[in-house]
């Protein structure tokens, strides 16, 4: 057995009673998606290292990948631009691979990792475009704090994107989305475009729904949208 076989084994058997997505995430897809101990290991590398590609070669990344939809459909969409996937949850992981494999995507990987901590896996300006797609409200006020677009979080974003490059973000919760925009007012980065119905705005052609996205709208939730951009 090999020295990373051997490693493999070793974190599983680490984890209490692991699920058919645990073994699938050190075993199937091992070689497409890394734990939070072998992520931050590629820092400044993703490229070369890790999807093997050109240094000039755009990388994007999604935070919160959930099922995987828009991962795929962008991942198949794009081909010539690579795509990282951030999603903590071992089952929606291994979904968001899965889906994107089965596809015939061959320029997808992803990782296991907290998004707030992203400055231990991306050294400055080494990512391109982002997607934040319906994060996790946090609704209750006592709760602001677990919210993830904070200015700390936005200028460690910044900091990690390549010059013109954009961050789209979407949610269904207009407090959410007002209090998002306030903060996106005091960060570096230009707002580009935003909309409190994306569906019936100028952006809607341009606009892949996701799997969340079709239940908000037929529960009649309008979805709000904003385009970040690094000048």
């Amino acid at each position: 057995m090999s020295r990373g076989a051997q490693l493999r084994v070793s974190r599983t058997k680490s984890i209490p009673k692991p699920n058919a997505y645990i073994h699938a995430l050190y075993g199937e897809y091992g070689s497409v998606c890394l734990d939070e101990e072998a992520a931050p290991l590629e820092k400044g590398k993703w490229r070369s290292s890790v999807f093997l590609a050109d240094a000039d070669r755009p990388l994007d990344l999604e935070i919160g990948t959930g099922n995987g939809t828009h991962f795929s459909h962008r991942a198949t969409q794009h081909p010539e631009r690579l795509l990282l996937g951030l999603e903590l949850k071992y089952k929606p992981l291994i979904q968001t691979i899965r889906r994107a494999i089965n596809a015939g995507c061959t320029n997808v990987r992803a990782a296991r990792y907290n998004a707030v901590l992203m400055h231990e896996l991306f050294e400055q300006e080494e990512i391109n475009d982002v997607f934040i797609h319906f994060p996790d409200p946090w609704s209750k006020s006592r709760q602001h704090k677990h919210r993830l677009l904070q200015i700390e979080f936005l200028n460690r974003l910044w900091e990690v994107q390549r010059p013109h490059s954009y961050v789209e973000l979407k949610t269904d919760s207009r407090e959410y989305f007002d209090w998002a925009l306030d903060k996106i007012a005091q960060s570096r980065y230009t707002l580009a475009a935003h909309s409190f119905d994306l569906h019936s705005s100028q952006y809607a052609a341009n606009n892949y729904r996701t799997q969340f996205e079709n239940i908000f709208l037929r529960e009649g939730l309008p979805i709000h949208y904003a385009l970040l951009k690094k000048e």
